[in-house]
């Protein structure tokens, strides 16, 4: 089966690529060759993500589905969220977006936070929505050289490494990109 993932992203897409049964081939849109970006301009993460679905279902005759992913900060009232992939500026900058999230946390005690992924599977006319929650909190600073993004500063709840300092099998089992790929590879099963 072929499954259109409506990123430009490598490194999501060899994480999902790694959750799924070897039956199941995944095209990102370099696969394509698109190239284009879609513009993320919905106001929540689910979204962001039905735009990106509902682009890519137009122009192809194949299921796709799209993800979106925010880093919601208690002490910031849900900041980044929707905005995490730009946090520092219209550019995105993992590095930049890490900084500013640390310099707007320091002096607070409430570090809490969670990462939220929700996929939006489309099929013709049919649709889907999976959602995945991972709660824990932002580290003083970055820890780790593994992942992308704000892994090297968030610790999951129960546990004493951050994502970026856990072998990608360890992380999948328990990310809210994991969880919420598993609910859509058990759709696909059914």
């Amino acid at each position: 089966m072929k499954l259109i993932f409506a990123t430009h992203n490598p490194n999501k897409v060899k994480e999902i690529q790694a959750l799924l049964p070897e039956h199941i081939q995944i095209l990102s849109l370099n696969d394509l060759d698109y190239h284009q970006e879609i513009v993320e301009y919905g106001e929540s993460i689910e979204a962001n993500a039905k735009i990106k679905a509902d682009t890519i279902s137009e122009l192809y005759d194949l299921p796709c589905f799209a993800d979106d992913t925010g880093l919601e900060v208690e002490a910031l009232g849900g900041k980044p969220g929707v905005k995490s992939a730009r946090y520092a500026g219209q550019e995105k900058n993992d590095e930049a977006n890490k900084e500013k999230l640390l310099k707007e946390l320091e002096g607070k005690e409430d570090r809490s936070a969670r990462f939220k992924t929700v996929i939006v599977f489309k099929h013709g006319d049919k649709e889907r929505i999976f959602t995945g929650r991972c709660e824990g909190e932002i580290t003083k600073e970055a820890c780790g050289s593994e992942g992308f993004g704000y892994d090297p500063l968030f610790k999951p709840k129960g546990y004493s490494q951050t994502f970026a300092e856990m072998p990608a099998s360890e992380k999948n089992k328990i990310s809210h990109r994991g969880l919420a790929f598993r609910q859509l590879i058990e759709f696909l099963k059914a």
